[in-house]
């Protein structure tokens, strides 16, 4: 897979060669694979990449899409494809945290562009950008289907509902003091309101 399917982003052999699943995560990705029929393992893109996120830093480089293709038996274009077209996958590097916030109507309406404005500043940064000490991604989202308690975040697996500034700092104070990577495949997730 070359740099024309990743636009600017340079694919690295070396890199490559040494992407490999934990044993753990691979066994997750066979269990998932096994619940399609032979021959449309293509359909388990989708939760394959959601692992390969988690376990490769929180996005998928180059050399990462490359391997899920492998292991998928695709064209290294169709996982680029997906992954592209997902906000819920990285392609660039981001914070142990990705701190998604819903900008669509009912959360608007509640104050949605408020609490950005709010996160932005607390951890001095702009959507789009990561804390100098890698900590938090600040992202924007189409509805994430949590209408009825917005204003609402989600990072990783955990919804965090009816916000305020206090229960923003609340959250943020607890991820911090965990640091540690969290994705759509934590099992721990909670769902706050």
């Amino acid at each position: 897979m070359g740099a024309q399917v990743h636009g600017t982003q340079d694919f690295n052999k070396a890199k490559r060669a040494e992407i490999k699943f934990s044993d753990a995560a691979m066994q997750t990705v066979n269990t998932i694979i096994s619940r399609y029929p032979q021959g449309k393992q293509k359909s388990a893109l989708l939760p394959v990449l959601h692992v390969a996120q988690a376990e490769f830093g929180g996005w998928l480089s180059p050399e990462v899409m490359d391997y899920v293709a492998e292991i998928l038996k695709i064209k290294p274009i169709e996982v680029f494809e997906v992954a592209s077209f997902y906000t819920m996958y990285n392609l660039k590097p981001v914070g142990k945290c990705v701190l998604e916030i819903c900008q669509t109507s009912s959360c608007w309406l509640c104050g949605a562009e408020d609490i950005v404005k709010y996160i932005e500043k607390k951890l001095n940064i702009k959507v789009g950008e990561t804390t100098k000490d890698g900590m938090f991604t600040l992202k924007t989202a189409e509805c994430l289907g949590s209408c009825g308690t917005a204003p609402m975040m989600q990072c990783g697996a955990s919804y965090h509902e009816n916000l305020t500034y206090e229960k923003v700092d609340a959250i943020l104070d607890n991820y911090k003091s965990e640091g540690k990577l969290r994705s759509y495949t934590d099992l721990d997730y909670k769902n706050t309101l």
